[in-house]
């Protein structure tokens, strides 16, 4: 049993507010999201959930509607977590940004993933955010423009 939880536990058992942080994950997205803002992309949807899936950011960059996959990690103990978007990760999110772009009549906008890599060490106040623009083509048979 995690002792932190217990503890928290109690105390809103008793009456106390105990402020639970985010998940590591939500606090990079958020941080992507940020991140991609200040360089000008305007930020259309977050956490857009399918049937088949769900899409971390939807943004647009000029006329180009990007598809941003966020990979968030503690360290690179694991590997960079931009390796986490494999070969089957781009076919779902090919075939999810399809199905995106067809439920918004946006079939005739060029279209891109881009890869916001975000690693946040416990000790450290800020992540470092690695973004890699057009980081793979659409793949699979899904293809949007094959």
């Amino acid at each position: 049993m995690n002792p932190g939880r217990w503890f928290t536990g109690s105390l809103q058992r008793l009456g106390y507010w105990w402020p639970r942080a985010k998940p590591l994950g939500q606090r990079g997205e958020a941080e992507a999201a940020r991140f991609l803002e200040k360089k000008g992309y305007i930020i259309v949807a977050r956490s857009d959930r399918m049937r088949h899936g769900e899409l971390d950011l939807v943004a647009v960059d000029q006329r180009t509607v990007v598809f941003v996959e966020v990979k968030t990690r503690r360290s690179h103990d694991a590997g960079h977590p931009a390796d986490a978007v494999d070969e089957d990760k781009q076919r779902r999110l090919t075939r999810l940004a399809l199905m995106y772009l067809k439920r918004h009549h946006l079939l005739e906008y060029p279209a891109r993933f881009d890869v916001v890599a975000v690693t946040w060490a416990d000790d450290d106040r800020e992540p470092v955010i690695e973004h890699y623009e057009n980081a793979f083509p659409a793949v699979g048979q899904w293809q949007l423009f094959s």
